[in-house]
């Protein structure tokens, strides 16, 4: 990503038009290549301004609420597949109204909202979640098959329940990796739910493929898929979340002060708990143009965000130079997983979110945030 950092009000988003471009290329080429249909997961990005960029290349998006549901139907405009945990009877008319799939987490769900599906007179295609009870994700967090996992139905409740109605079934087990990994899954997933898939139109292989990546094996990828569609003669759906925005942009923030306690804190006018929370969900340490870890470079610094919170630490850097008040931080690879998730805690405002032309080089400023932001979340 090249721009000037010293022109930019921070904090503040910067996606990278021709990165998400690129992007989305090498996921229409999976497309291309096996007939399958990837669908932009909008609890990863949903910066709507760049909908019509991705709309080129993606067959729809994919929802995990009505709002979800809403954005896609309304600013993406082609299929919108939601998935939630649980329905409520509020929520689920609109669900159905904007929604081409619908996937159920439960046959009770599915059984409780099948007659609202049919009443609406809609065309929707129903599915189930399954979960094959195999995953090679390492942070029990994000693993959807830990003992006791409430996300999908394992082997043992799944035989014997009625299928009518339901054409397809959906998984999510991955988290970041390789095609090798979804390789292993798949032969879980058919040895348990191989016989069901032989009833279904459609399976969904969720999210968690990392295809945009250096490295990534395409090759594997497209035999798995070329694989299902001739033993079960389905239509196969992605979901790969990270892929479509991975290193697309960028959270360029300041210094606001220069502190020491053993050794020297630089306070920022970002927020690790507010703007970028997975650094502490995960957990992950988001690189910064220019720095280094500890010891790299000749000045060290511990960064901090402006909340109150203790543990707002982003994470401890080197430099080459000294941190000083007024100096622009530019960390990579942040406009996934951080606009959907980044919360007004203490008052903080939302950083900024702006875009990287692909065409002219200059960044576009997109939205400001404001008190009125902050206080229409309230009551």
């Amino acid at each position: 990503m090249i721009c000037n950092p010293d022109n930019i009000p921070t904090p503040c988003y910067v996606c990278d038009e021709a990165a998400l471009e690129k992007n989305a290329r090498i996921l229409a080429v999976v497309q291309e290549r096996t007939g399958a249909k990837i669908l932009l997961a909008l609890k990863g990005f949903a910066m709507f301004s760049l909908f019509p960029l991705l709309r080129s290349y993606l067959s729809g998006t994919c929802a995990s609420s009505p709002d979800e549901a809403c954005l896609g139907y309304e600013e993406f405009g082609k299929e919108v597949h939601t998935y939630a945990p649980a329905y409520s009877d509020h929520d689920f008319p609109k669900v159905i109204e904007y929604s081409d799939h619908i996937v159920f987490n439960s046959f009770s769900q599915w059984q409780r909202f099948r007659p609202a599906i049919i009443r609406s007179g809609k065309k929707v295609s129903c599915g189930i979640r399954i979960n094959p009870e195999y995953s090679e994700v390492k942070v029990a967090r994000y693993n959807p098959c830990v003992p006791s996992s409430r996300l999908g139905v394992i082997h043992k409740y799944f035989v014997g329940e009625d299928l009518t109605g339901i054409s397809g079934l959906h998984f999510h087990t991955h988290c970041e990796q390789n095609s090798d990994v979804l390789k292993r899954t798949m032969q879980k997933v058919e040895e348990k739910f191989g016989s069901f898939l032989r009833q279904m139109e459609w399976i969904n292989l969720g999210g968690g493929h990392h295809i945009t990546r250096a490295g990534y094996d395409m090759d594997t990828l497209c035999e798995v898929i070329a694989g299902l569609k001739e033993r079960y003669n389905v239509d196969v759906y992605l979901v790969p979340g990270e892929a479509v925005a991975l290193h697309a942009g960028v959270l360029v923030a300041s210094v606001l002060d220069i502190v020491r306690n053993e050794m020297d804190i630089a306070i920022l006018d970002t927020s690790a708990t507010a703007h970028m929370p997975d650094v502490l969900e995960m957990p992950y340490r988001p690189e910064i143009v220019g720095a280094g870890r500890p010891g790299d470079c000749p000045y060290t610094y511990r960064l901090g965000g402006m909340t109150c919170l203790a543990g707002d630490i982003i994470g401890d850097y080197s430099f080459p130079t000294p941190l000083q008040v007024g100096t622009r931080l530019v960390f990579q690879d942040m406009v996934h997983y951080t606009m959907v998730k980044n919360t007004t805690f203490n008052g903080v405002r939302l950083p900024s979110i702006a875009i990287l032309s692909k065409d002219s080089g200059q960044v576009r400023m997109i939205r400001t945030f404001s008190y009125a932001d902050y206080k229409n979340r309230l009551s």
